[in-house]
């Protein structure tokens, strides 16, 4: 993959650049912001790599900027920030993944390999559909067959991680890392608990399911 690794800690992009480079990747390497959005709009890249906290211009702006230009590039946040505000935030603005400090680099391989399996795609009105869902990031307003749902914020971050990733099926421990910022096994049944919940929101009114349970493996919203 031809990969722009966007972070300010020097050993952190010693680290990664080596290992990635080791793996059979290209990587472009910048500590800016700034330089960060200069590159991803001018070059194509198979993914994009985006501390949360740059100098110029933070990871929200950079992401923000690079989706208003109509830049699909697939975008895992790299950051230290666990809160599910901030990874919500992330969402909305159009991220596909979020991998929070400390990690594992084999996991990191395994999502850029995730990544590179993503339909590619194009930003054009910025909602998000699948099948008669409909997810609008910037009002936090989500309809399904014209009818507005109303869920709590970490319903809502499941729904649009899935969303994002449309027929990719998602484990439970990428999910709860994703909602609550933790690596543990121990987060299985609390990922089942919200995903009840969700379905009794979004699937249980309507005729036809959208998220499915994969056993053995995890979740997957799919019409």
């Amino acid at each position: 993959m031809q990969l722009l690794l966007a972070e300010d800690e020097q050993k952190t992009v010693e680290y990664l650049t080596k290992g990635l480079r080791e793996d059979g990747h290209a990587v472009d390497a910048v500590g800016d912001g700034a330089d960060a959005l200069a590159l991803a709009l001018s070059n194509e890249f198979d993914a994009i790599i985006l501390d949360v906290m740059l100098p110029s211009l933070d990871g929200w702006e950079v992401l923000k900027r690079l989706r208003g230009a109509g830049r699909a590039t697939p975008v895992l946040f790299l950051t230290a920030r666990d809160h599910v505000e901030d990874r919500v935030r992330g969402f909305d603005l159009g991220a596909n993944d979020y991998l929070i400090k400390p990690f594992a680099f084999a996991e990191l391989l395994a999502r850029l390999r995730n990544l590179a399996r993503l339909p590619k795609a194009t930003v054009e009105s910025g909602l998000v559909a699948v099948g008669d869902l409909e997810i609008d990031p910037l009002r936090h307003r989500v309809f399904r067959a014209g009818q507005a749902l109303q869920l709590t914020s970490k319903e809502y971050a499941l729904l649009l991680l899935l969303a994002r990733n449309k027929g990719r099926v998602m484990s439970r421990t990428v999910i709860a890392e994703a909602i609550w910022g933790m690596f543990h096994d121990q987060q299985s049944n609390a990922v089942d608990a919200l995903v009840r919940r969700l379905r009794t929101k979004l699937d249980t009114p309507f005729e036809s399911a959208l998220l499915h349970a994969i056993r053995g493996t995890g979740y997957v919203l799919d019409a």
